[in-house]
């Protein structure tokens, strides 16, 4: 699970975490060193790198044919890319295979801190717990939109949850996914996580885990593995996000848009599952949203990641910044793994739409925290909307 993200909204308010199942980079007393290799990460199948992405490589000094046998596991500082126009994401095919998607869910144990920041805005008083409820099978009859992200980190491979939305630039034809930001990038003290890759209604017959040992792949992956070829997060997670304390929390969104894995049929990521959700960057305030439901692929227990759930609940506020955005919050017991899952709420049209995504949380499970999306996410969404506008 990531480590703990401690903050302080309201005298009731415990230590928070970003909600991602494993590792999401170092700490911040290590950032910058290089960790020892994690185990059991294939590195020989086909790897694909556009040339443009070739170019940006050579000129960090990076060696495209030690990147395919293994180079993408050196976080050396100077070789572990931060900025915007850093992301580099090279396919390696077939390297998110059924055992290590499974493996992605095991969060190593990770010590609680317990830093506090100060609350100076908006705080509603603490929701009540709401028990996560099991999304009904198959998840692409009832959840097309979600899925799961899987990526690699300096210490291990990891998962958040994505939603499908639509593209403005392609319409019935997008191929973007919304997560968090911290599900792509490390934040302040680190840089672009590498494998990034997409998996829509992951485990869609939601078989139980002992029976996905032995389940091919197209059981698990159903609809493919899509690659990210760009993604973008908000300027104020790259430079502020950090695990503990919040910082960077109420910037925490990302838009990854994908391309599948082995070429795929010449159809969209929204053709291909048959849905995408519109985005909403102009939400009610909170005291007219009757309801907010989060959805997720929880990985850390009681959970273990193999099973789609979700939270409803009417929304309250969170501030952990009096000059920053105060951030949604509902109660809802999802765990490390659920972050960056899409919630969704009735728009200024009355019609569904993705209004925030999972953020932070509290250590003991009970409620979750997302970002209001304003002028800050709309931009990041357009700019990957414009960026392949012309293809």
């Amino acid at each position: 699970m990531r480590p703990i993200r401690p903050t302080l909204a309201a005298a009731s308010i415990a230590a928070v975490l970003a909600l991602a199942a494993t590792a999401c980079g170092p700490s911040e007393d290590n950032a910058g060193e290089k960790p020892s290799t994690p185990a059991s990460q294939p590195t020989d199948g086909k790897i694909t790198i556009p040339d443009d992405l070739k170019d940006r490589l050579k000129e960090r000094g990076i060696d495209l044919d030690k990147w395919k046998n293994g180079e993408w596991k050196n976080w050396d500082k100077d070789k572990w890319l931060r900025e915007a126009k850093d992301f580099v994401n090279p396919i390696i095919e077939d390297l998110w295979d059924p055992d290590r998607m499974r493996d992605a869910d095991k969060p190593p144990e990770k010590p609680v801190d317990n830093d506090i920041s100060g609350d100076e805005g908006v705080t509603d008083p603490t929701p009540a717990p709401v028990n996560a409820q099991a999304v009904k099978a198959p998840y692409h009859s009832n959840a097309a939109e979600a899925g799961k992200v899987f990526f690699d980190g300096p210490e291990g491979s990891m998962v958040c949850s994505a939603t499908v939305v639509k593209d403005p630039a392609h319409p019935g034809k997008s191929n973007m996914v919304w997560t968090a930001g911290h599900c792509v990038h490390a934040g302040k003290r680190g840089g672009w996580y590498r494998n990034i890759a997409f998996v829509p209604s992951y485990n869609d017959s939601a078989k139980p885990t002992a029976a996905l040992e032995k389940a091919p792949k197209e059981q698990i992956a159903p609809y493919g593995v899509w690659w990210g070829d760009w993604a973008q997060t908000s300027e104020q997670w790259i430079s502020q996000g950090a695990a503990t304390g919040g910082q960077g929390a109420p910037f925490d969104f990302a838009v990854i848009h994908v391309t599948p894995e082995k070429g795929g049929t010449g159809k969209s990521l929204e053709e291909t599952v048959g849905s995408a959700l519109p985005v909403d960057f102009n939400a009610p305030p909170v005291p007219k949203i009757d309801n907010m439901t989060a959805k997720g692929y929880p990985a850390a227990p009681p959970y273990d990641g193999q099973k789609l759930f979700q939270c409803s609940d009417k929304p309250g506020r969170l501030s952990i910044k009096a000059n920053e955005p105060t951030m949604y919050r509902i109660g809802c017991t999802m765990t490390g793994g659920s972050s960056g899952g899409g919630w969704v709420a009735n728009g200024q049209d009355g019609k569904p739409a993705l209004v925030s995504n999972t953020s932070i949380g509290p250590v003991t499970a009970g409620w979750l925290a997302g970002p209001r999306l304003g002028d800050e996410a709309k931009g990041v969404y357009n700019s990957v909307s414009k960026k392949f506008a012309g293809q």
